[in-house]
């Protein structure tokens, strides 16, 4: 096992451990993320698809959402395989945990237009897009040091043509991240995260 993997067990431990009692039931102490820093709450396989050929999928945006729910029960529609919705991502307000719900190697249904999701890694975040209270502070830093980090580990370059609201997929009816999301400041704090 690899030095980084018992680490990264040890850690998911801690912050289970840590984690308050709502939110606790969602995560798992498999500590096999794609970043560090999360803990692994799987997406039930209903919601997303498995590529036939992993090694070919190549990510070329990060696409940002508001979930228009709190943190818990987000991951719990991603868990319920009536829904048909997921993300790769989730990450909480009050103080920026973020959970991995589905794996980058596979497509998550987030973007509403298959295309994209096949060549995107989506990012709820907890909130509503009409309550900027929710867009806090160590939400925008941790979720910026997230995307920051699925960029360079996937080529994407650090600008609004790659960092996408989920209302810029073509084809969504959906408004969020929201006028109420700061593009200027995500934007900085994504490139002084690298």
């Amino acid at each position: 096992m690899h030095r980084r993997r018992i680490v990264q067990g040890v850690a998911a431990t801690v912050t289970a451990a840590l984690l308050p009692s709502s939110a606790r039931t969602v995560a798992a102490t498999d500590s096999a993320t794609d970043y560090a820093s999360a803990f692994w709450s799987p997406a039930d396989p209903a919601n997303y698809t498995v590529p036939s050929h992993p090694s070919e999928r190549r990510v070329d945006r990060v696409i940002i959402h508001v979930a228009q729910q709190l943190f818990t029960p987000t991951a719990g529609i991603f868990r319920n395989p009536a829904q048909k919705v997921s993300a790769h991502y989730v990450v909480r307000s009050g103080d920026g945990l973020v959970a991995q719900c589905v794996r980058e190697k596979d497509i998550a249904w987030h973007a509403g237009n298959w295309d994209w999701n096949t060549r995107s890694i989506g990012i709820e975040h907890e909130g509503w897009v009409d309550r900027p209270e929710f867009f806090t502070d160590v939400m925008y830093r941790r979720s910026a040091v997230l995307t920051a980090d699925i960029c360079a580990r996937h080529g994407i370059p650090r600008d609004r043509e790659h960092i996408v609201g989920h209302h810029e997929v073509p084809g969504s009816d959906h408004t969020d991240p929201g006028v109420l999301w700061d593009w200027d400041r995500y934007l900085l704090l994504v490139a002084a995260a690298g």
